[in-house]
């Protein structure tokens, strides 16, 4: 029987590539996004191949408890949940508006726990599970200017803990990945925009902003992160959990 694996935030970006690779790894895919849209576009793209997209707003109680039950009604198990939803805000701690805060921890942080809250019971049953919920280097390291995603990305590492010790016994893992800077257009585009505001190339960008922070002077391949929660949702991770697994290029050992 093939293993079911449920990814937030996969319409585009990292969810998208990490339920892609689940797809080439033979699992049965629920790709859960906020935009209709774009889910119901990816959806059809690999339609044929045991995926199901379901709407949800991981922020809204309701609708990850629904994301939960229509996954397990349909393909009878969930055997991975990849709490993955997020976005980003940049402002200094006094002019962060107050909503934004809220919202962010809601959406990264609440929604990583309102996933367990309904899945784990899903998994006991099963005595078998694979919870991953993506944080970041930030997770682990303050940012300057990131005050709601430092905060929900810290949570999330206690989080996972606290989880991973009320699951030990049931055969279920709880653990957190933690990028640093990844390759993708999002990233590119940053550096292109802080090329423009300085007045000088993105290759300087990389060169004098970024590598002298990165020991291996390299960005994070995206596939890299799947292959970390493919390995994680492996019998050969059974014994890893409660555990922040940092893929950053040497960035958190300075």
């Amino acid at each position: 029987m093939k293993k079911v694996a449920i990814i937030t935030g996969s319409a585009s970006g990292i969810g998208l590539n990490l339920a892609e690779h689940f797809l080439d790894a033979d699992y049965q895919v629920v790709f859960s996004d906020l935009n209709e849209n774009a889910l119901n576009n990816v959806v059809k793209k690999h339609e044929g191949k045991g995926v199901l997209g379901i709407k949800c707003d991981v922020s809204n109680e309701n609708d990850v408890k629904n994301l939960i039950a229509k996954s397990k009604e349909h393909f009878g198990r969930i055997d991975v949940l990849v709490n993955n939803a997020g976005l980003q805000y940049v402002a200094n701690v006094e002019d962060f508006p107050t909503e934004k805060f809220n919202a962010m921890i809601a959406i990264m942080l609440g929604g990583a726990f309102l996933g367990c809250k309904y899945v784990v019971p899903v998994m006991k049953e099963q005595q078998y599970g694979r919870i991953i919920n993506m944080s970041s280097i930030n997770g682990v390291i303050g940012f300057a200017g990131k005050v709601a995603y430092n905060s929900a990305k810290h949570g999330i590492l206690g989080l996972s803990k606290v989880v991973a010790l009320e699951c030990a016994k049931y055969g279920i893992t709880v653990n957190s990945i933690c990028p640093g800077y990844i390759d993708t257009p999002l990233v590119r585009g940053q550096m292109a925009d802080l090329a423009k505001t300085r007045g000088i190339s993105v290759e300087q960008v990389l060169d004098e902003v970024l590598f002298p922070l990165i020991p291996q002077k390299k960005l994070i391949d995206i596939n890299d992160i799947a292959k970390m929660a493919l390995f994680l949702s492996s019998d050969a991770a059974k014994h890893i959990t409660g555990q922040a697994m940092i893929i950053d290029a040497g960035y958190t050992a300075q």
